[in-house]
């Protein structure tokens, strides 16, 4: 049956679809001014005013500048390894987690979900956490940038609530055929939470790979450092050798280079270098994001 669809109706549907439209402009289009300045005339770009449609002089020297040095190499394998060994050991821990508080026979549940809760909320403060960090020997090595923020308590709740949602038959079905409690988590209860694990992993990812503020704090030898930290270093340093990944081992722009249309180039190929690869990771999972919150968040 045709729809008819009245005049007020028609201007409605007019009118959300050109906010939407201008809404997905204004997301879209920093990615683009950054990505069109990273092949741009240095020059040109920092006497140009207004909205940058296309690369003004294409060129590559921003890249050929942060590519002289493997600084930045080194910190992209870093943080690689990082997000990897980070994020396995953020799931183990989180699916462990919620699989132990989903269960409906734990003793002291509630009991243990205020202790936990509280730790959302309240913390020993930066320092007792770096004295903490340093006398157990997390510091200055690769498990500094995994074991302290190895569970996100928000995340494992989310994760627990979408293990309740299960129907509790189905435990109870691999129960009586002999399944044990490894069983029936690998064998009923993931794979019916596709959708919840793939946010959770996505939650964690992003968060690794953007993670430098626990490099800055762990870490002191620059061959452990993150490629996060490295940009934090050119985007915030405002002198012409930090701007350059610094002295200290990194990319140096000579004193000719050293001008603000350089180091302003430089800025867009490093943010442009570090972001690819994580915005490359969202078309896969970005299916499962809504319905895996809406499961997440459901119920508990």
């Amino acid at each position: 049956m045709k729809k008819h669809y009245s005049i007020g109706n028609r201007a409605f549907d007019t009118v959300l679809y050109l906010l939407l439209i201008m809404l997905t402009l204004c997301c879209l289009y920093p990615i683009v001014h950054i990505v069109f300045a990273s092949f741009s005339d240095p020059v040109r770009l920092v006497a140009h005013k207004g909205l940058l449609l296309g690369p003004l002089g294409f060129t590559l020297d921003g890249y050929k500048l942060i590519f002289k040095d493997n600084s930045l190499l080194v910190g992209y394998g870093n943080t690689i390894l990082y997000v990897g060994l980070g994020t396995l050991v953020n799931m183990v821990m989180t699916i462990m987690g919620a699989f132990v508080l989903s269960r409906r026979d734990l003793y002291f549940k509630s009991h243990i979900m205020i202790v936990i809760t509280i730790t959302m909320f309240f913390g020993g403060g930066l320092i007792p956490w770096f004295l903490l960090m340093k006398d157990i020997g997390l510091y200055n090595n690769l498990w500094s940038m995994i074991l302290p923020t190895a569970l996100n308590t928000w995340n494992m709740i989310i994760m627990r609530t979408g293990f309740q949602a299960i129907p509790a038959e189905l435990e109870e079905a691999a129960t009586i055929d002999g399944a044990s409690q490894a069983k029936i988590l690998t064998n009923v209860i993931l794979p019916l939470s596709k959708a919840t694990l793939a946010v959770i992993f996505l939650y964690y990812l992003v968060g690794n790979w953007n993670s430098w503020f626990n490099a800055m704090v762990l870490l002191k030898d620059r061959d452990l450092f993150p490629l996060q930290l490295l940009l934090k270093e050119i985007l915030v340093a405002n002198d012409a050798t930090a701007t350059t990944i610094g002295s200290a081992g990194g990319v140096v722009i000579n004193s000719a280079e050293s001008s603000t249309a350089f180091r302003e180039l430089v800025k867009y190929c490093a943010i442009v270098f570090s972001t690819v690869p994580i915005l490359m990771v969202y078309p896969f999972l970005q299916k499962y994001f809504v319905k895996g919150v809406y499961v997440g968040s459901i119920k508990g």
